[in-house]
């Protein structure tokens, strides 16, 4: 299947997630801060990210990451999987996206419905697989 990096400073959500995923026969790489992401995103870019917003040392450390990542390539889509609404009322959504302020592909509410993340993740990789076969 496909190689997909998760990027979330609580392990218990990181590894439920990764079990999801897992369980659909994706290959899943977790890391639980955004700095050894980024390093390990240069050295093999997944098929797909799937990214919080918030992490202890920077509350806005996903979009950080993601605007980095878009800086080097736009061929990794990444799902935005976040409680920022829950924490600070913003009211984030999938309208929101944008390539310069939240450059993300889609976007997604804890607490985690799986079976909407599953069906979201395969959604994705076929949008790309579909978009790379055009090229």
């Amino acid at each position: 299947m496909s190689y997909i990096m998760v990027v979330d400073d609580d392990p218990d959500l990181a590894d439920a997630t990764a079990t999801a995923l897992k369980a659909d026969g994706h290959e899943v790489l977790i890391h639980l801060d955004i700095d050894k992401a980024f390093e390990s995103f240069r050295n093999r870019r997944p098929d797909l990210m799937v990214l919080d917003v918030m992490f202890p040392d920077n509350s806005s450390g996903g979009f950080d990451l993601a605007r980095k990542i878009a800086a080097e390539t736009k061929d990794v889509p990444i799902l935005m999987l976040t409680a920022v609404n829950a924490h600070f009322q913003l009211d984030f959504s999938a309208g929101d996206i944008d390539q310069e302020w939240m450059p993300v592909t889609d976007f997604m509410e804890k607490p985690v419905n799986f079976e909407e993340l599953r069906k979201k993740v395969v959604d994705l990789i076929v949008k790309k697989k579909q978009q790379n076969a055009k090229k």
